[in-house]
This record gives C-alpha cells, structure tokens and sequence, in this order.
C-alpha cells in the first residue's frame, strides 16, 4: 500500500486533515495503528489547550417523543461552527443519545457512538477536527406518568437544533385538540415570557433574596420615608412573583388574560401543568 492510499486510509478512521495524517505515517514509519494512536494523543493534547477557551455559541438538540423528551446544550466557540456538518451530525447523535440515558452525563459520556468509540473519545477528536473548544451544556429529560410532552423550537439551525428549545409536560388523559392546540402554544409563551417556575411559591428563596436586595437597593437613596418603602418593596416582590411564575403570567395571545384563566376557560380539571424546560443558547 501506498503511503498516499494510507493517508487516505487514515483521514478515513480518524477524520484528521491531510496534512496530520501525512506526518503521522511518516512517524509511524507506515504503522497504519500506531499513526492513529499518534493523532490520538496529538488530538488530547490539542483539545486539552483549547479547553481554556470560551465557547459561549452552540445549538440545543431536542430528541424523543410526546412520552419523553430530552434537551442537550452542546457550546461552541463561534456560530460558523455550529452550522458545520460535521458539528451537527455528531450533536444529532449525541441527542438520541441523550434521551436513550435520560440525561444522565456520566452515562452519557461513556456511551458508545455509531463508530463504536465512547462520546467523550469522539469529543476530543471533534475539537482536535475542528479546531475549537465544544462542551457538553445543561442536559434534561422530561418523562412524567400520565402526562403529554409539548414542546417547541426557536431559531432553527437544521431540524432539531436550534438556539432555544421549550418542553412542557401536561397531565391530561383526554385526546383533544384545544389541549393539544393550548399545549404548542404554552411552549411558545415560555419561549417568549422565560418563566421561573409553574407557580409563585415555588420560587426558591435564594432568587427572592436576591431581588429583595436589589429592591432595597434601589429604594435606599429615594428619600421615602420608611413606611412607604416597606410598601413599595412589597407590591414590587408581588409584581416579580407574579411576572415569573408561569400560572399568573399574562397569556402572550391575549394578555388580558392570565395563564390560569386560559387553563380554567378550556373546562378540563385534570388539565395540569406538571413540569416545564426552557433552554437558551448562551443564557
């Protein structure tokens, strides 16, 4: 065999460049196996210098079904690599992935892949390919009994990537259109109003500390007197429970309305929002 039919041979397995494999071969002395260990351990050593770098760009891949549906963050340094395709097939892959381990990442990244080498091993090789930092983001899996996945994609990239992705889990166990209908457009109003949580007590404390302090912050210096600044603090906190909890949100389609009005107007009493995935690229 030639040492160019090598070469080919070589960028085939590994997917490096040219010009790699070319002084891989001529190391190895024509070794096809010990040419691919030295682009094994050349690819580490170039992965693990790009790792101090930011990758703040990326895609969200939406995989499953309406029974369970899984989210994965995979970040990038720039947008031009997120849209390349050798990026996106490996997310696309990754994705199923994802859903067949219900977001556990341990499992995730020792999984095998379809070239039978472990996610983490086709990690490294995709930064040493493409010449910059990619991780592995927030993963989740939505998988309620009983219930009915919504969910919705913004910005689309290619199919099930995209910059944003929303997933809704509904308790339901009447087929219907209107549930369905309210159900896409639910994961719409979550992509747009960015909700906290279902409902305003469910708020963590640690968020509401935080916003109490920016409010006595900003009502410190205002020259009210104490009375009127504890009132003011307090329909302040109410307004911010009530703009981050999805129920008492204003409906996007009809703000006049709240979510939970919608929801009580559709007439369906076992209809409940059990649980809600918002997801943004760079958030």
């Amino acid at each position: 065999m030639s040492d160019l039919d090598k070469i080919k041979n070589l960028r085939k397995s590994t997917g490096a460049g040219f010009k790699d494999c070319s002084a891989a071969i001529k190391e190895s002395k024509g070794d096809l196996e010990k040419a691919a260990e030295i682009l094994r351990v050349k690819g580490i050593s170039k992965a693990s210098k790009k790792m101090t770098r930011n990758a703040k760009e990326g895609v969200i891949a939406l995989s499953g079904n309406d029974k369970k549906t899984s989210v994965i963050e995979v970040n990038c340094e720039t947008d031009f690599v997120a849209k390349n395709d050798d990026f996106i097939n490996f997310v696309k892959e990754l994705s199923e992935i994802n859903n067949s381990v219900n977001s556990d990442e341990n499992k995730l990244k020792t999984a095998k892949m379809k070239n039978q080498k472990k996610v983490e091993e086709n990690l490294i090789s995709m930064i040493a390919k493409i010449g910059e930092k990619i991780t592995l983001g927030r993963m989740k899996t939505i998988n309620n009994d009983n219930t009915k996945n919504y969910f919705y994609l913004h910005s689309i990239i290619k199919d099930n990537l995209s910059k944003l992705a929303v997933i809704i889990s509904l308790s339901n166990n009447e087929k219907n259109e209107k549930i369905d209908l309210f159900g896409k457009q639910l994961t719409m109003h979550i992509a747009a109003s960015n909700p906290l949580t279902v409902e305003a007590d469910e708020i963590s404390k640690e968020i509401l500390d935080k916003e109490q302090q920016l409010i006595a912050e900003e009502l410190k210096n205002s020259g009210k007197t104490e009375d009127i600044a504890k009132k003011i603090s307090i329909g302040k906190m109410n307004k911010f429970k009530e703009e981050n909890s999805l129920m008492n949100q204003q409906w996007v389609i009809e703000p006049k309305k709240k979510v939970k009005d919608v929801i009580k107007e559709l007439g369906f009493n076992n209809l409940k929002i059990v649980d809600f995935y918002r997801i943004k690229i760079g958030d």
